[in-house]
C-alpha cells in the first residue's frame, strides 16, 4: 500500500493494493484513492492521534467476499415473491383448459388404435381381442398415469416442464452446463434452492463430482437433451398436418365427389386458421377448444359404456394381464409388430409434461385422472366388446360401434377433435424453444407472453409461421400417395409420430432418473426400478416402431435431425464465442494505468456497455476507448445472463461490483433472468431499476465496510472524528471527490425517482451521515440526469485458416448465418436508436 502525504487539515489520500476475490477471480480494485476530510476535533486528541487511527484502519485489509455474492446474500429471500397458489376454481378452470390443449392427441387415439393393431394381427379368437385390449389398458396405466402423473410431473422446475426443464434442474445442482458463466452468487436466488427429500447425500455428491469431472458426459447429456427437445419440435411439425389431414379425409367416404384435391385444399385452409389463432394465447385457445374436447371425451365414454353393456360385459376380463401373455404366445412375431399400433394410444403423453408451463401440475393431474383416463378406458373397452361380436368391422371399428342415431354428430365432433389434437404439440413446441433459447441452445427469437397471470403461456410468431409452412408442405407432398384415397390411409403416419414420441419418453426417463439420484436423493432401489420398468417398456415399443421408418417414420426423424443440428451449432458457437471473450478480456493493470480519465475525456451521462462476461472487462471496451473521443462519467458493464431457474424475482435481478477505484466510477452489473422471465422491458423502467439497484449496492457497500471494522480496530482516537451515535455508520472511507462538481452537494439533491416512488425496497444507510456516500450518490444522479447511452458489443467469431474443415464450415457459415438472422440484442429493449452505439469485434478461434 502506497501512502500519500498527510495534510495538516487531516486530509489523507491512500491507495490500496489489488487483491483477489475469494473465488480466485481478479479483484477490480475496490476503492482506492480514498480521501478523508477531518471534522472538528473533540475530546483532547490531536491530529497525530487521528492520523494513527486512520493508518491502523487502512492498513488492515479484511477478507472480503465477491461483492456480487454479498449483494446476492443480502437480497436472497428478503422479499416474498412466491405468489399464493391458484384457488380451487382457478385450478378447475385450468383443468378444463387442458382438455383443449394437452389431451387432444391422446383423446383422439381411439379413432385408429385397434384398426392398426389388427391390421398386423388378424382376429382369430376373442383371446386376440382381450390381449390387445389388455396391452392398451396397461400401456395407458403405466406410461401416462403411473410415470407422468405420479413421477415425471413432480420433476418440474418450479412449474416448468419438458426436457430442458429437467436439464435446468441438473445444471443447478451440478456444473454440467457447457457455457462457463456460472457464479456462486446464482445459488442465492430464492427460486434456485429446492427442498431436498434427503437422506443419501454422499451418493448424490459422488454423482455430482462424476458429472462435473467428465467432459464427454457433459456433451452426451447436452446431446440427449437436445435430441429430446428436437423430437418434440418434430412432433409439433408433423402432428398438426396429420391430424387435420386424417380428419378431413374422412369426408371422402361421406360426401360424393370429395376427391384428393378437395382434401388438400380444405386441410390447408384449416391449418392456416389453426395457426392464425395461436396469437391469442394458450388460455383463449384452450377455452375455445376445451368444450369440443369435453364433449368428445363424454361422447366416447358414453358410447363405450353403451357397447360394454350391449355386446359383452365380460370384456372386463382384460384387466387380467395374463391375456397379454396369451396374445404373444398365440401370435409371436406378429404380436411384436402390433406393438407399433399399441403405441398410438399414448401419443401426446409427453405433452402432459412439455405443456406444464402453460398450466399447473394439479390441473393436469385432475383432468387426466378424472376425465381423460376413465373416458379412454370406457372407449377402448366398448370397442373391444363390439369387436368380439363383430370381428369383421375391424377397419371401421370406431364408427361402426357408434349407434346409428349418433353417427353424424359423432363424426362432426371426431373431425373437430382430430383437428384440435395438434394443439398439444404446438404449445409444447413453443415452450421447448423458449427454454432452449434461455439456456443458450437456440437462436434468439421474438417471444410474446399472452397471459399476465400465467407467464408460461407464450407465443413465438416465427416458429408459428414456420410450423404452418412445414405442415402445408407436408400436406401438399403426401397428397399423391396411394393411401390418401381413403380416410384411414394415414395410419402409417401416426406410427411415424410414435417413433418421435417414444424417443422423447426415453430421454425423459433417463433425465428423471438422474434427477432422482442427484437431487431427490431417492432410495437406490426405487431409483433403479424407475428406468428398469419404464425404460424397458419404452425400449420394447421403440424396437417395434423403428420398423416403420421406411413407412413414414423417417419424416419426424428428419425434422428432429434438422433442429438438433441447429441447436447444437448455436450452442457450440455460443460457447466458443464466450470463451474467446474471456480469453481476450482487458487486463485490470492496463485500465489502472490509464487513470480515472481512462485516457480520454469523461463527459456527463451513464454508459451501459452490454457484453456477455460475468467477470473481467470485455475487450470491446478497449475498442470503445480507441474509437470514441470521450466516454461517459459513469460506466456500467451490463451482462444479461440466464440462470437455470424459471423466474428470478425482481428484487434479485441485479448484482453489482465496483470496477477499479472509486474515482473511476465504473461498475459491473449482472442482470439475471430465468427462462420464463420477460425480457422486453421498457428502457425507462430498466434504467430506473438499474439506478435504484446501484444506489442500494453503494449503500450496502458502505454499510459493509463500516461493519467490517471491529471494536478492536477502532480505538479511542475515532471519537475525535465522529460521535458515538454515528460511529459505526461513518467508519468508512470518507469524502470521495464528486465526479461532476467539486462542491459538496446537499443530500436533498439525491432524490429517488421523479415521481417519488421506488420499485425496489430500500435498506439504505442514511446518506446524510456519510458524506462519501452522499457525494457518490450525487454524482450518480447528475450522470443519470444527463441521460443513458447503450453501447452494444457485437462480437463475432471466425475459424482460423489452419482449423479443421468441419470447424470452418460450422463456425464461418452455419453459426454465422444463424447469428445474422436471429433477433438482435437491441430488439429486446425498446431503446431509441439515437441512444445506441454499436461496436463490433471479431475473434479468431
Amino acid at each position: 500500500m502506497e501512502e500519500g502525504g498527510i495534510e495538516e487539515e487531516g486530509i489523507a489520500r491512500l491507495t490500496r493494493v489489488d487483491s483477489r476475490w475469494v473465488d480466485g477471480s481478479e479483484v477490480d480494485s475496490e476503492s482506492p484513492p480514498w480521501s478523508l476530510e477531518g471534522g472538528e476535533r473533540s475530546g483532547g486528541h490531536g491530529a497525530l492521534g487521528e492520523e494513527a487511527s486512520l493508518r491502523r484502519r487502512l492498513w488492515k485489509k479484511p477478507k472480503r467476499v465477491d461483492s456480487l455474492d454479498v449483494e446476492a446474500m443480502a437480497v436472497a429471500g428478503s422479499y416474498g415473491h412466491h405468489r399464493k397458489g391458484p384457488s380451487t376454481w382457478s385450478t378447475l378452470a385450468m383443468a378444463f383448459q387442458t382438455l383443449g390443449v394437452v389431451y387432444g392427441d391422446m383423446g383422439t387415439s381411439p379413432l385408429y388404435v385397434f384398426s392398426d393393431i389388427f391390421s398386423k394381427v388378424p382376429i382369430k379368437s376373442e383371446l386376440d381381442v382381450l390381449g390387445a385390449l389388455s396391452l392398451v389398458i396397461y400401456t395407458i396405466a403405466l406410461i401416462p398415469f403411473a410415470k407422468y402423473v405420479f413421477v415425471v410431473l413432480k420433476a418440474n422446475d418450479n412449474g416448468e416442464g419438458g426436457t430442458f426443464a429437467l436439464y435446468s434442474l441438473i445444471c443447478r445442482y451440478a456444473k454440467v452446463s457447457q457455457l462457463p458463466n456460472q457464479q456462486r452468487a446464482d445459488e442465492d436466488i430464492s427460486s434456485f434452492r429446492l427442498k431436498l427429500p434427503t437422506p443419501e447425500l454422499e451418493r448424490a455428491l459422488r454423482i455430482k463430482d462424476c458429472l462435473e469431472r467428465s467432459a464427454p458426459f457433459k456433451t452426451l447429456l447436452l446431446l440427449l437433451v437436445l435430441m429430446g427437445t428436437s423430437m418434440v419440435i418434430g412432433d409439433g411439425i408433423l402432428t398438426p398436418s396429420m391430424s387435420v389431414m386424417s380428419a378431413v379425409s374422412g369426408l371422402q367416404g361421406a360426401i360424393a365427389g370429395f376427391n384428393t384435391d378437395a382434401v388438400v385444399l380444405v386441410s390447408v385452409i384449416i391449418l392456416v386458421g389453426l395457426f392464425s389463432i395461436q396469437r391469442f394465447g394458450t388460455g383463449k385457445v384452450g377455452f375455445l377448444f376445451a368444450p369440443a374436447l369435453a364433449l368428445w371425451f363424454f361422447g366416447i365414454g358414453s358410447i363405450g359404456l353403451y357397447n360394454i353393456i350391449k355386446y359383452d360385459i365380460s370384456i372386463l376380463r382384460a384387466l387380467n394381464p395374463a391375456y397379454i401373455y396369451f396374445f404373444f404366445k398365440r401370435n409371436n412375431l406378429k404380436a411384436w409388430s402390433a406393438l407399433g399400433g399399441v403405441v398410438l394410444c399414448i401419443t401426446g403423453a409427453e405433452a402432459m409434461f412439455a405443456d406444464l408451463g402453460h398450466f399447473s401440475v394439479r390441473s393436469i393431474q385432475l383432468a387426466f385422472t378424472f376425465i381423460v383416463l376413465p373416458c379412454l378406458f370406457l372407449a377402448y373397452f366398448g370397442q373391444a366388446a363390439y369387436l368380439i361380436k363383430n370381428p369383421g368391422s375391424v377397419e371401421r371399428v370406431f364408427y361402426d360401434s357408434v349407434p346409428d342415431i349418433f353417427f353424424w354428430p359423432t363424426f362432426v365432433i371426431a373431425t373437430l377433435a382430430a383437428m384440435i389434437a395438434s394443439q398439444a404439440m404446438i404449445s409444447a413446441t413453443f415452450s421447448c424453444i423458449k427454454q432452449s433459447m434461455a439456456l443458450g441452445c437456440f437462436p434468439r427469437l421474438k417471444i410474446i407472453h399472452t397471459s399476465k397471470r400465467f407467464m408460461g403461456q407464450i407465443y413465438i410468431p416465427n416458429i408459428n409461421w414456420f410450423l404452418m409452412a412445414m405442415c402445408i408442405l407436408i400436406v401438399a407432398t403426401f397428397r399423391s400417395t396411394t393411401d390418401i384415397a381413403n380416410a384411414y390411409g394415414w395410419l402409417t403416419i401416426p406410427l411415424s409420430v410414435g417413433i418421435a414420441e417414444v424417443l422423447v419418453m426415453m430421454v425423459s426417463t433417463t433425465l428423471v432418473t438422474l434427477v432422482m439420484l442427484l437431487i431427490w436423493k431417492t432410495n437406490v432401489f426405487l431409483a433403479v426400478c424407475f428406468p428398469a420398468i419404464f425404460g424397458t417398456i419404452e425400449l420394447i415399443y421403440l424396437s417395434a416402431v423403428l420398423t416403420k421408418v421406411l413407412e413414414g417414420g423417417w419424416l419426424p426423424l428428419a425434422f428432429a435431425s434438422f433442429f438438433l443440428f441447429v441447436m447444437f451449432v448455436w450452442n457450440y458457437g455460443s460457447v466458443i464465442k464466450y470463451r474467446s471473450e474471456v480469453r481476450e478480456k482487458i487486463s485490470m493493470d492496463f485500465i489502472t494505468e490509464l487513470g480515472s480519465s481512462l485516457g480520454t475525456v469523461r463527459v456527463p451521462g451513464i454508459g451501459l456497455v452490454y457484453n456477455e462476461l460475468v467477470q473481467g472487462i470485455p475487450s470491446i471496451f478497449g475498442q470503445l476507448l480507441v474509437t470514441l473521443p470521450a466516454v461517459h462519467s459513469v460506466i456500467v458493464f451490463v451482462c444479461i445472463k440466464y440462470v437455470p431457474v424459471p423466474v428470478v424475482p425482481l428484487s434479485e435481478r441485479f448484482l453489482f461490483r465496483r470496477v477499479c477505484e472509486k474515482d473511476f466510477h465504473m461498475f459491473r452489473c449482472v442482470a439475471r433472468y430465468g427462462y420464463k422471465d420477460v425480457r422486453k422491458e421498457d428502457h425507462h423502467m430498466f434504467e430506473q431499476l438499474l439506478v435504484e439497484s446501484l444506489e442500494k449496492f453503494l449503500r450496502s457497500e458502505a454499510r459493509e465496510l463500516a461493519l467490517e471494522m471491529s471494536p478492536e480496530e477502532t480505538d479511542f482516537e475515532n471519537e475525535s472524528v465522529m460521535s458515538k451515535d454515528s460511529q459505526v455508520q461513518n467508519d468508512v472511507p470518507e469524502l470521495q471527490v464528486p465526479l461532476l462538481s467539486g462542491k459538496i452537494v446537499d443530500s436533498s439533491r439525491i432524490s429517488r425517482v421523479e415521481d417519488g416512488s421506488s420499485l425496489l425496497p430500500s435498506t439504505s444507510l442514511p446518506s446524510t451521515e456519510d458524506p462519501s456516500l452522499e457525494y457518490e450518490l450525487s454524482a450518480l444522479r447528475e450522470a443519470m440526469e444527463s441521460g443513458f447511452t447503450y453501447l452494444l458489443a457485437q462480437g463475432d467469431v471466425r475459424a482460423r485458416k489452419e482449423s479443421w474443415f468441419i470447424k470452418k464450415l460450422v463456425i464461418n457459415y452455419f453459426y454465422s448465418f444463424l447469428r445474422r438472422n436471429c433477433r438482435a440484442g437491441a430488439a429486446n429493449m425498446s431503446v431509441p436508436h439515437m441512444n445506441i452505439i454499436r461496436v463490433g469485434m471479431t475473434y479468431m478461434v
